[in-house]
């Protein structure tokens, strides 16, 4: 059983990166394992793990195609659309409402 290396926060030696670290430059994992971890100390919930990949072996982010595009728009408006009054409403419902905010706390003043 091998165990992954860990580091404390800040400290990864270079060449180490987290997912959001390789999207920034544009890279993706890749398919690779994970080559190490940090941990951030956490008062009361235990610590915070990221996971850390090697930047030399990220490989590129897959282009969008059109297709892919026109799939992230559906879904996309799929989440604004108000499944109560079926209006666009401009930002992405929130699951805990599960309507719009005017569906959701209708008021005499709106017409």
């Amino acid at each position: 059983m091998s165990t992954i290396p860990t580091y404390r926060w800040r400290l990864a030696p270079e060449g180490l990166a987290t997912r959001r670290q390789l999207r920034a430059r544009g890279l993706r994992p890749g398919g690779q394992p994970v080559a190490a971890q940090l941990e951030r100390p956490r008062r009361r919930q235990g610590p915070l793990v990221a996971y850390l990949y090697r930047i030399d072996l990220a490989a590129p982010v897959r282009p969008m195609t059109p297709g892919r595009a026109a799939a992230l728009n559906r879904a996309m408006a799929a989440r604004r659309t108000c499944p109560s009054c079926r209006r666009d409403a401009g930002y992405c419902i929130p699951r805990s409402l599960g309507m719009c905010v005017p569906c959701a706390y209708p008021s005499e003043e709106t017409p």
